[in-house]
């Protein structure tokens, strides 16, 4: 089966002052189709510039990326990207805001209104879909930005540290809702984040990256069931994956013998 996101010896370099310096050294993993996976790794280690290669902002030095088997080029309608910056038209409802991709396309105004009012039912804003941004917290900021991305449809979500500047009780329930979302929606998603309970918390897969240069360490396959509930988060099997998953990011030793990729497992049931 093809996976939906292919990185393939994925190379990317930049020039520095006497040389070249190596931000991801060979990459090697498959995303399949409705997977999710996190990206966790300490600082400098390429997570953010892994997930740039996907969304097609990035351009791999050597190697390939590519989606559905086709090569990323460029950014595409196929892949929503949501940044921790929420970057909202401040003086745009929330229906308004949700609606911006969606108008540039030309698409009809009733069908709009109703891509919008879908998007933003499935992250809880209805009641706000008339506001202005300054009058909504930093966590429904948020979600009107993962509510923009829904609307156009994208069949890849790819999301770097979005919930990273939130405070802890809006993040935890902020990843509650992702997961009910994603539950419904079953899009692929690639998720980057510094935040190791996070990362077991939402995901199918942890992808622990290695830095200088970056590269993948380990993956660990996280068996527990959907919907994750505070008593999975609780729970000794949950303590033991996020153990295992903080030794491999602050304690590395060697990265684990890779084989050609990194495979993502069959599609799960919808």
């Amino acid at each position: 089966m093809t996976p939906k996101i292919s990185f393939r010896d994925a190379v990317r370099t930049y020039p520095v002052k006497g040389g070249t310096f190596t931000a991801l050294g060979g990459v090697s993993l498959d995303i399949g189709e409705r997977e999710f996976v996190t990206v966790v790794g300490p600082s400098g280690c390429g997570k953010s510039t892994l997930l740039g290669m996907a969304a097609g902002l990035v351009e791999p030095t050597s190697g390939e990326v590519s989606v559905d088997g086709r090569p990323v080029t460029g950014p595409g309608p196929d892949r929503g990207v949501i940044f921790q910056q929420y970057a909202l038209f401040p003086w745009l409802t929330v229906r308004r805001n949700v609606e911006f991709g969606l108008k540039l396309s030309s698409m009809p105004a009733r069908e709009r209104r109703a891509r919008a009012d879908h998007a933003i039912e499935l992250v809880g804003l209805t009641d706000f879909a008339d506001a202005l941004p300054k009058t909504l917290s930093g966590g429904m900021k948020q979600r009107c930005a993962i509510a923009r991305a829904y609307a156009v449809d994208p069949e890849v979500l790819l999301m770097d540290e979005p919930f990273g500047a939130l405070d802890a009780l809006t993040r935890v329930q902020l990843q509650d809702q992702l997961l009910e979302t994603w539950s419904k929606e079953r899009r692929t998603v690639m998720f980057v984040t510094h935040d190791v309970e996070e990362a077991v918390y939402l995901a199918q897969r942890v992808v622990v990256m290695a830095a200088k240069p970056g590269r993948v360490h380990t993956v660990v396959e996280v068996d527990l069931p959907y919907p994750r509930t505070e008593e999975i988060r609780l729970s000794p099997e949950f303590a033991a994956l996020r153990n295992q998953v903080w030794q491999s990011v602050y304690h590395q030793g060697p990265a684990d013998p890779p084989p050609a990729a990194h495979p993502a497992p069959d599609a799960p049931a919808a």
